[in-house]
């Protein structure tokens, strides 16, 4: 009836998903809007041979309740194993990214003087990426100095 319509929950519209083996050689994108549609995708884009479970990429968390897998972001990368094959960890996950790096260049000026005849000293410090630093320091000595 039009009532049940109205009062029903509408129904989960398709997320995407990236899941790959049990070695990480292959990966694919899927679009499931529940978990047991995504075990079967996710059996037939990788070729198991039988019946697959989901473990979370990252740590191998499984993902075997309904619920559990709502929680979970678009995007989520997810480890498909079949009978016999576990989870181990990646040196590099597909979900990890590499960090954001805003400080590209950073330089600084310090003026100072080591003898109030002379004339200044300058040094000058560059460093980037918050990594590689190099510096040069210039010395003015008094006029007098520099001709001896």
């Amino acid at each position: 009836s039009m009532t049940q319509q109205l009062l029903s929950s509408p129904a989960p519209r398709p997320r995407p998903y990236r899941v790959c083996n049990w070695d990480r050689s292959l990966r694919k994108g899927i679009m499931a809007q529940s978990l047991a549609e995504l075990l079967r995708q996710a059996q037939s884009a990788l070729l198991a041979p039988g019946p697959v479970s989901l473990v979370l990429d990252e740590d191998g968390t499984a993902v075997e309740t309904e619920a559990f897998f709502r929680t979970l972001e678009e995007g989520t990368v997810l480890m498909a194993l079949s009978k016999g094959q576990t989870w181990a960890a990646s040196k590099l996950s597909l979900s990890s990214k590499p960090p954001r790096r805003i400080d590209v260049a950073c330089i600084t000026f310090d003026f100072y003087k080591t003898n109030p005849r002379d004339l200044g000293c300058l040094n000058v410090k560059a460093t980037l990426y918050g990594t590689y630093s190099m510096s040069y320091d210039l010395r003015c000595y008094g006029a007098k100095r520099l001709m001896k």
